[in-house]
């Protein structure tokens, strides 16, 4: 008798923690996202700025601005949450409570969405700036380190 109610309890708690998991997981995504768009727009707005700002107000390009504006559209789409997705579904999966999964995770799979945006197109991803890359792998690792603070230590 003592037996069964000892495994009642146990299972109890294995419920109990799959609903939390389940509950903090969004939350912790969501927060993640969060951090990496706000290291998007900080470190993307700087880096505009300083690449504005080193030619006079009167040379500055209209298609600049636009390809610019035309990269945060992509950037806004679905693409962007298919590879940290992934990323947050093997690392539970798997059980995997590395800090370094999630952070180096997190930058790869930022860093591949242009990529992905361009599926049918030319591959002119190539093409980006090399301070885009950097700006996309810094919120990665930001976002990645959040989601492992919040959610990932805990798989």
């Amino acid at each position: 008798m003592l037996k069964e109610h000892g495994e009642r309890e146990k299972r109890g708690e294995a419920m109990l923690r799959a609903v939390w998991r389940v509950i903090v997981l969004p939350i912790a995504f969501v927060l993640a996202t969060v951090a990496t768009l706000v290291v998007i727009v900080s470190l993307g707005q700087e880096r505009a700025v300083q690449a504005l700002s080193a030619r006079g107000p009167e040379s500055i390009p209209i298609n600049a601005i636009v390809d610019l504006a035309a990269l945060a559209m992509r950037l806004a789409s679905i693409y962007t949450l298919v590879p940290a997705l992934l990323l947050v579904i093997v690392g539970e999966v798997a059980r995997i409570r590395s800090a370094l999964y999630y952070v180096i995770g997190g930058g790869i799979a930022l860093a591949i969405v242009p990529m992905l945006t361009r599926v049918n197109q030319p591959m002119t991803v190539l093409e980006l700036s090399p301070v885009v890359w950097q700006v996309l792998a810094t919120a990665g690792f930001a976002g990645g380190f959040v989601y492992w603070l919040l959610a990932g230590r805990n798989a």
